[in-house]
């Protein structure tokens, strides 16, 4: 599974320090969770929630959820020892928080490896700041294990000065960066979070819009939010029935020794083959995340 074919509609920020949601989300439809040890934690309560983090990851039963470990940075008391910690948990990634520079990756990445982390643990960077934003494409580069970009969106407007209006345009410019940094060099980006817990309507909206600017899924603080994210980032029935008969056409193309492919009388090329396998692996694993959850 690629970086950008594991469905990532819903990724959900947990505390590290509570029990109590880090079992919950063994039970949630999200596609994601971030176990956190960084914003959503008390200073007086990191080793508690590295413990508790350790414990629920021991005790597995999270199914094909994608877990993340959210650490502090390296410039904080704690961005050591929770980089040490996280090097040993059987997660799919860290998360590193207001990346500024491929350096900071690369003196992340550099205590992972001498702490054993596996190779296939990726590293995630949060994009939060606007030297963060014009130096998206460094941080993207900076190691060939990122996968993914992260923006911080209330973080960023307020750096920004700028207003949270309903259409974010004032975030645009960020926005575009983003993305074509992830897109050129191949890696997931997510949507920031929603903050307005009791605007549903708002939140849809801006899920529509995250999907329709290319951004893989949302990232959420509250459960409640799931299921309209799924929605809003889930490729539709008759895209997945096309991708089918695209995928399925090109096999037997293929097997035949053609190289020209027709489907309903159109003409396929090598990039709608691409695409259409792609869509069909994520329909394929959003199935599966699905019946985890049931």
């Amino acid at each position: 599974m690629t970086a950008v074919t594991r469905p990532r509609r819903s990724v959900l920020y947990m505390p590290g320090s509570n029990p109590r949601a880090l079992d919950k989300g063994r039970s949630l439809p999200c596609d994601g969770i971030v176990m956190d040890l960084e914003d959503a934690v008390a200073p007086d309560a990191k080793q508690a929630a590295r413990d508790a983090i350790a414990a629920a990851l021991a005790a597995g039963g999270y199914g094909s959820r994608e877990i993340l470990i959210r650490v502090n940075g390296l410039d904080t008391p704690w961005g050591h020892d929770d980089l040490v910690f996280a090097a040993g948990q059987p997660a799919h990634g860290i998360i590193l928080s207001k990346v500024e520079s491929g350096g900071t990756v690369r003196q992340a990445e550099s205590l992972l490896e001498r702490n054993g982390a596996p190779d296939a643990m990726g590293v995630w960077c949060m994009v939060e700041t606007p030297r963060g934003v014009l130096a998206a494409q460094e941080i993207a580069a900076s190691t060939p294990r990122m996968a993914g970009l992260m923006l911080g969106t209330n973080d960023l407007a307020k750096d920004l000065h700028c207003l949270h209006t309903p259409d974010r345009m004032p975030l645009m410019t960020s926005f575009g960066l983003c993305l074509l940094a992830a897109r050129a060099h191949g890696i997931a980006i997510l949507d920031g979070v929603h903050a307005d817990l009791n605007d549903d309507e708002g939140f849809a909206a801006v899920c529509r819009q995250g999907r329709e600017l290319g951004f893989d899924g949302k990232t959420l603080i509250h459960p409640k939010t799931i299921a309209a994210a799924n929605a809003a980032f889930s490729p539709r029935a008759e895209d997945i029935a096309w991708a089918r008969r695209i995928a399925e056409a090109h096999a037997a193309a293929m097997a035949e020794g053609k190289g020209v492919l027709q489907v309903d009388g159109k003409l396929v090329e090598g990039l709608h083959v691409a695409e259409a396998q792609r869509l069909v692996a994520m329909a394929d694993m959003i199935r599966e995340l699905e019946g985890s959850t049931t």
